[in-house]
């Protein structure tokens, strides 16, 4: 049954639903344990099919324009954390102290994949080039993220672990399984594009697991008690905040160092975005039980916002002429 026109899409209101169902039914002990077997064994699947997806061919295409590349990476993991610490006096005020936390874990964070790619599509921006910028973002974030949450976040990031001991736990859990996901093109890439599907479902579940699992250990902690829905409103001001200031930036930079239309909306769209896909996991391996669900909920909303706020820029920059 389609959803009205007027409602969220239906990977949001699942979102929803699932938050709802961890805040009255949260899972503990034995099952909160089987939860946590459960949602591993779902991202390395999700990682894996990713591997097999993604086209060597469309690599090397994209991987010669390294100024667009350059400027991507540098717009994900520096202009993003820079605009959350020199945002901070404005806007931590705004929201508790933990969900600032949960904004400076999202700024660390690298590109998403489908929908950058999908937003570039439709807007006529150069799709090669996007394809490569937001894969090699999600590659680079396996190893750039665990190190800008040690800076960002001292004393919190990498709760447990040191860093190296982060690195290797999201190689191990997402990293490794791309590259087999890779290596089995041969037998799988045909596999995929006849149930492609079939990679939609594990991306949605996979996150929907992820965000179950969290949530439930944070609500099992104290999350509602401990955040005022003033806290939440501020968390909408925040995200719009810095999402506004991502948007602007690219293409200002984009711009001024002479980039074609085509050209800047890869940037405006590979570099302005945060995956929620890569960084539900990460949180589960960066931070404690207790504070991943309240990590994970600046990026939710964030992530939900982006793709509303990219929609309408990807159909500004298609009314373009041809």
């Amino acid at each position: 049954m389609a959803v009205p026109h007027w409602l969220p899409d239906r990977f949001t209101l699942l979102l929803v639903a699932t938050v709802t169902l961890a805040s009255l039914l949260p899972a503990t002990g034995v099952a909160a344990a089987l939860f946590e077997y459960a949602t591993v064994a779902m991202v390395a699947l999700l990682f894996f099919l990713h591997g097999a997806k993604l086209s060597r061919q469309a690599i090397v295409a994209g991987l010669t324009h390294w100024r667009l590349h350059l400027l991507v990476v540098a717009s994900t993991f520096a202009l993003f954390p820079l605009l959350g610490w020199a945002l901070r006096p404005l806007l931590a005020p705004l929201v508790t102290p933990e969900l600032y936390m949960g904004v400076l874990f999202l700024c660390t964070l690298p590109a998403t994949v489908q929908s950058a790619i999908a937003f570039t599509a439709v807007a006529r921006g150069n799709m090669a080039a996007a394809i490569c910028s937001a894969s090699a973002s999600t590659l680079l974030g396996i190893f750039i993220t665990p190190v800008l949450v040690e800076l960002v976040l001292p004393h919190v990031g990498s709760a447990q672990q040191d860093l190296w001991g982060s690195i290797g736990s999201i190689m191990a859990q997402l990293m490794l399984p791309f590259v087999l996901g890779q290596l089995s093109r041969r037998w799988s890439a045909p596999l995929m594009a006849r149930h492609g599907a079939a990679l939609k479902f594990v991306d949605q579940g996979a996150v929907l697991l992820v965000v179950y699992t969290a949530f439930s250990a944070a609500v099992a902690g104290g999350l509602w008690a401990m955040l005022p829905l003033s806290s939440l409103a501020g968390l909408l001001l925040v995200c719009a905040v810095i999402l506004a200031a991502a948007l602007v930036g690219t293409t200002v930079l984009a711009r001024r160092l002479g980039f074609s239309k085509e050209d800047e909306i890869t940037i405006v769209f590979c570099g302005s975005k945060k995956s929620l896909m890569s960084g539900v996991p990460m949180a589960k391996v960066l931070f404690a039980s207790q504070a991943a669900g309240m990590v994970v909920l600046p990026l939710m909303v964030f992530h939900q916002m982006q793709l509303m706020v990219c929609a309408v820029l990807a159909q500004r920059y298609a009314r373009r002429p041809q």
